[in-house]
């Protein structure tokens, strides 16, 4: 007759006393050999895989996912029967050896052991009562056979266990399946329970997350991260599922443009940068009308012929670098692997720009040491590239902070995206007549919104309003920038 044996949870050591059910490795039905892990739990310490002493089917599991057992309760019971009682009358061959052999070994009546001198449950083998050498694993395949051709001379099993013959035959192909991919998995670089519990709450798989920490360590930012891109994504198929089917099955119909070249090239980079960037905007309206007259005063008549006219843009770059300097943090960038923010020393300043081709952020090199003239010299010659599709590799990387002026479309404000691996990006309105109230009086002024995108990891709001107030000061008073000339 099959025995059923009760495995209870182990004393895991360190002076534990409870422990939580992560992720049953077998179900009810299922074959298990001897010391294979069964169950997954996590202490205070740490997560381990539980191996179970007995070879057998599992015939009852105690506690779901996510319960807390004490130790010394029960974890699942398992049928283990003897050679004759499985194989039946006539039963003979290697299927049956097998079974009388991890009989007498789990029973712990060998030639040299007994029963009453076995140690008991620790976390790492199970009892001394029977000697290493005779000591041998169940195999499914084997304990299968022997068990389906006892079916029909087997007596009933033992109140509450399925029928072992039955059990085993539906169960040895998801078996060895499951068995293959418990070797498969491999640990998990975690330490910290709050992360597993994180990832758990959440539904993530531990092994598909890409860990930050020292060695590949899965740190709680990395679950964070994944639980956001995990939500935004569900979020994008709860609204591709509330529109209405097509009428007809098959792909949808419409023009399918392929995201290559330029336009691929700003997909992927855009998409890395909000997955990784953890980015803020701010904002501030500024009157620039004192900024536009002293424009119109440096290309004033004044000017010889062959002065190049500065533009705007140039005089916005000229008031960055300024801020630049004042507020470094924001001229950096973050290696995530060494978990370092890195201050630049240089300023390379991107802006971007509109072509047939698509958007490109040509960049000026060492604009921190350049007057306004010279970076609105070195803009209009890199956009009269941009636009002839002659920028090199060289004009197009290496940008430490971009400057992003979409009021040329008419737009008032935006929110940018950080060009990674910047940390910021100054995004400028439109500069258009509006109320505003001047030096205690209400006056059409010229007026323009200003935002800043920063990421959150090199500092936090204060330094980036403090960017932000500095650059729109100098907006409305250009003569701020004499300080810096």
């Amino acid at each position: 007759m099959a025995q059923v044996l009760e495995f209870k949870l182990p004393d895991l050591g360190e002076g534990l006393t409870e422990a939580e059910i992560v992720r049953w490795l077998v179900d009810v039905g299922d074959v298990v050999a001897i010391d294979q892990p069964v169950v997954e739990v996590e202490t205070a310490k740490a997560m381990v895989e539980v191996p179970c002493p007995y070879g057998g089917v599992v015939t009852a599991r105690f506690g779901e996912e996510g319960t807390e057992l004490p130790v010394g309760s029960p974890l699942l019971t398992v049928a283990v029967g003897s050679a004759e009682d499985t194989a039946g009358p006539g039963a003979s061959g290697p299927a049956s050896a097998s079974a009388r052999t991890s009989d007498a070994d789990t029973d712990g009546d060998g030639d040299s052991g007994s029963a009453g001198e076995t140690s008991g449950n620790v976390l790492v083998g199970y009892g001394t009562g029977a000697p290493a050498a005779r000591r041998r694993r169940v195999r499914p395949t084997a304990f299968t056979a022997s068990a389906s051709s006892a079916a029909p001379a087997r007596g009933p099993a033992p109140e509450g266990a399925p029928h072992i013959a039955a059990a085993a035959a539906s169960a040895s192909a998801p078996v060895s399946a499951r068995v293959r991919d418990t070797e498969d998995r491999g640990p998990v670089a975690v330490v910290s329970p709050l992360v597993r519990r994180l990832a758990r709450q959440h539904g993530l798989d531990l092994r598909h997350i890409a860990g930050s920490g020292r060695d590949g360590l899965i740190l709680r930012t990395d679950v964070e991260s994944a639980i956001r891109s995990t939500e935004q994504e569900n979020s994008a198929a709860a609204s591709l599922d509330a529109r209405p089917a097509p009428d007809a099955v098959g792909p949808v119909a419409g023009e399918r443009i392929a995201l290559r070249g330029v336009r691929g090239a700003v997909a992927d980079k855009l998409s890395r940068s909000r997955h990784e960037i953890p980015d803020a905007t701010c904002w501030v309206d500024a009157d620039a009308t004192e900024l536009m007259a002293a424009r119109a005063a440096m290309n004033g008549t004044g000017a010889t012929g062959a002065t190049p006219k500065i533009s705007v843009l140039a005089l916005l770059a000229r008031i960055c670098t300024a801020a630049l300097a004042r507020f470094p943090e924001l001229n950096s960038t973050v290696d995530t692997e060494a978990r370092e923010i890195v201050r630049l020393p240089g300023v390379h300043l991107g802006f971007a720009a509109q072509t047939e081709r698509g958007l490109v952020v040509p960049v000026v090199r060492d604009a921190h040491t350049r007057n306004a003239e010279s970076i609105s010299a070195e803009i209009g010659s890199l956009t009269e590239a941009a636009r002839a599709g002659r920028l090199t590799p060289a004009q197009l990387t290496g940008g430490t902070f971009t400057l992003n002026n979409y009021g040329v479309f008419g737009v008032d404000g935006s929110t940018p995206i950080i060009n990674h691996p910047e940390a910021a990006m100054l995004g400028v309105g439109r500069i258009v007549a509006k109320p505003w109230v001047h030096e205690g009086e209400l006056a059409v002024r010229q007026v323009v919104q200003l935002s800043l995108t920063f990421d959150h990891r090199v500092c936090d709001g204060g330094t980036a309003g403090g960017f932000l107030r500095y650059v729109a000061d100098c907006v409305e008073q250009p003569a701020l920038l004499l300080r810096t000339l």
